[in-house]
């Protein structure tokens, strides 16, 4: 009788290890036996109905799989908890409470924008909980850790470069290219109304003018803008050869197609998050062709894990590509893991040490993290190519040399 009953346990067991390793195959998500310790929760705050949001989501779930298929860290499955953060500075407070508080991770990874990020800081600190951004540019976000370091060391960023390394990347792109190969030197910028616009674009435009520019305006506009045909004609006014657009939530897409339809005497580049998804050339029935972006997330070999990365993403979603977000989300995992791997605990300031000394060669470049935690910028760190919408909705990247893949082209319009 008890032998029965031992062999009738242990198919019992058996069928619940098999029915568990079914269940995980069919949501990509196999965890080795030895991942068997309490999970080490990965909190991800986002704007969950956005692009950028979804596919922070998916790449940070794409990365916590494949950890865990390895059997985890220190015997320990990740596990995801995600929230919607947008909305209000209320809304991304109320989500870092609920993730401390209630869900009790270990790790946040996520982001939505410098100013719900910039309101949570706080309650980040106060919690001591690891925060790795990889949403927000504001340089703010990370410039309060070496002033007050004791309060905001757990702040972290892996994604994207702040503004002030993307003034400098855009200061390099309109110097190196605008300039010396286009031959354009009458710029215009413009850009939306937003804390890391309002700190890019004075940087920006002393070192383009250091550089041999001739800037002849800068104008901020509100976000909420739709019609951009007044816009457009100071521009055209002005006598600009290059129009520099730097906007990250305004309505790029309707920018481009009036530029377009207006078949307006200027290029245009810049920094455009809405262009770089990759079905923004679809989206705009082809009207952003000649248009340049700063970009991330662009399929091409950065580094070795790049080209892997994104086919992972594509063919686990279904979708192209990733938005900007998800690069830095995906590597932000890796890098935290890695941090945790070495430090042999998840207690946060043990964690912090080891990610200090982070050396991580990721998909978006080798990250490394200076004195405000933020990610380093430069070559062989963490670059910021600029990329051009070609015909039939191809990328190149033309900027920097050693990252190009193709010859760029100017509007179809022009006459060289």
């Amino acid at each position: 009788m008890v032998l029965d009953e031992v062999m009738l346990n242990s198919r019992r067991i058996k069928r619940r290890t098999l029915l568990h390793w079914m269940a995980a195959s069919l949501t990509g998500a196999i965890l080795p036996a030895r991942a068997e310790g309490k999970s080490i929760r990965v909190g991800v705050p986002t704007a969950t109905q956005l692009t950028s949001g979804r596919d922070c989501i998916d790449s940070v779930r794409l990365a916590i799989d494949e950890i865990n298929a390895r059997g985890g860290v220190l015997d320990r499955a990740l596990e995801m908890v995600s929230i919607d953060e947008s909305g209000s500075a209320e809304a991304a407070i109320s989500a870092i409470r609920k993730l401390t508080t209630e869900d009790k991770v270990d790790v946040i990874i996520g982001g939505h924008s410098s100013a719900a990020t910039l309101a949570q800081l706080p309650y980040i600190a106060q919690a001591r909980t690891i925060y790795i951004s990889v949403a927000g540019a504001s340089p703010a976000i990370t410039q309060r850790v070496a002033k007050e370091y004791d309060k905001y060391r757990y702040v972290f960023r892996a994604s994207p470069l702040n503004a002030a390394h993307q003034a400098q990347a855009l200061a390099d792109f309109i110097s190196g290219y605008v300039i010396g190969e286009v031959g354009a030197q009458r710029l215009a910028f413009v850009g939306e109304n937003a804390k890391w616009v309002q700190e890019l674009v004075p940087i920006l435009t002393r070192a383009a003018a250091a550089g041999g520019a001739d800037v002849r305006m800068a104008e901020i506009f509100d976000s909420q803008t739709k019609d951009f045909g007044a816009v457009l004609a100071k521009v055209r006014d002005s006598g600009a050869q290059f129009l520099v657009l730097i906007v990250s939530q305004a309505a790029s897409d309707m920018l481009v197609e009036q530029w377009y339809d207006a078949k307006m005497p200027f290029a245009l580049g810049g920094i455009d998050v809405k262009s770089m998804d990759a079905d923004f050339y679809r989206s705009v029935n082809g009207k952003s062709i000649s248009q340049i972006t700063g970009n991330l997330a662009v399929p091409a070999p950065i580094t070795p894990k790049t080209l892997s990365y994104w086919d992972t993403f594509a063919r686990r979603t279904g979708r192209p590509a990733p938005s900007y977000t998800g690069p830095g989300a995906y590597d932000a995992v890796y890098v935290y893991a890695e941090a945790v791997r070495r430090a042999q605990s998840t207690e946060a300031d043990a964690v912090l040490k080891e990610l200090e000394r982070t050396d991580y060669l990721g998909v978006t470049g080798r990250i490394r993290f200076d004195e405000n935690h933020d990610v380093r910028a430069g070559q062989g760190l963490v670059s910021f190519p600029f990329v051009q919408w070609q015909d039939k909705g191809e990328r190149v990247i033309v900027w920097p040399r050693e990252l190009r893949n193709g010859r760029g082209i100017l509007p179809p319009w022009f006459k060289r």
